[in-house]
């Protein structure tokens, strides 16, 4: 009987959770495939319609406006999060003094949530309360910080909110990467006269390849599902300025009473989701068997 509880009580622990992850994680994406696959409206419905959800989404103006944005945002978002994490990394890298408190001010926006993140530059850009305020008090009567209601720059200024946010975490990857690096192939090169910036270009940052790759699938997954930073920063707005995929799921879910159209954008949402995961645990599982 002890020998029996002993194989058995890990598995008998683990039921549960396992059980709820079954049902409210992938019972629910299969239920949300199958609703896109239907004429839901207010109420959902069962009888399989094909494709026409889809359709609706392609053909939908506000749709496009929001798959226009999503690649700007995580273009600039990625783009930027990465080249400035590794900036910062690689001068936290030289073993400053202060290292420890630039660390721990760099990583510090990371342990806010994204509703903080998007109230509190919402304040700072607000051009009535923020630094448009703050420098035209100055005297700086032209100067002119409006992006967060300029319906051209809107989506801007969501990028800078998020990079704020998320470059002090890719720091933290790029630092760890950094850090581990073989010191005896550093010292080597440094013996043979070879500069620093010739060491870093050549031999670590290649050597970082996989550092690089798993930063690049955080930040994505970041951008896609990007929701709440929006929603307290501009709701959407100016009009569907700076809407996104996961801001247009929720507004036809909950807003407009459209769970087919919802549930079909979430659909597509969760292939590009796949589209980048994929690849990267396919390379990874093939790199390990190999």
């Amino acid at each position: 009987m002890t020998a029996w509880l002993e194989r058995h009580i890990p598995k008998m622990v683990l039921a549960p959770s396992f059980v709820a992850i079954l049902i409210f994680v992938y019972g629910f994406i299969a239920w949300t495939a199958w609703i896109s696959l239907t004429r839901s409206r207010l109420l959902p419905k069962y009888e399989l319609k094909g494709l026409v959800q889809y359709e609706r989404l392609m053909a939908a103006p506000r749709w496009d406006t929001a798959m226009d944005n999503l690649l700007v945002f995580g273009a600039l978002f990625i783009g930027i999060s990465m080249l400035l994490g590794l900036m910062l990394a690689i001068l936290l890298d030289q073993r400053i003094r202060v290292e420890g408190m630039l660390r721990t001010i760099y990583l510090y926006p990371m342990a806010l949530s994204m509703i903080v993140t998007g109230t509190a530059w919402k304040w700072i850009m607000n051009p009535g309360l923020g630094l448009e305020a703050l420098v035209r008090g100055w005297g700086f009567e032209s100067f002119s910080f409006d992006w967060v209601i300029n319906p051209d720059k809107a989506i801007y200024a969501v990028v800078i909110a998020g990079v704020w946010q998320a470059s002090g975490f890719v720091m933290a990857l790029f630092l760890a990467g950094l850090r581990s690096v073989d010191g005896e192939i550093i010292k080597a090169a440094q013996v043979d006269g070879i500069p620093s910036w010739r060491i870093y270009t050549a031999i670590i940052l290649p050597s970082m390849a996989p550092i690089f790759l798993s930063a690049f699938i955080v930040l994505a997954h970041l951008a896609i599902k990007s929701f709440d930073l929006v929603i307290a920063l501009t709701g959407g707005g100016p009009g569907y300025a700076t809407d996104l995929p996961a801001t247009y799921m929720y507004a036809m879910a909950f807003s407009r009473g459209d769970i087919g159209q919802a549930a079909s954008s979430a659909m597509v949402m969760m292939g590009v989701v796949f589209a980048i995961v994929v690849p990267y645990l396919y390379s990874e599982l093939r790199a390990k068997n190999d």
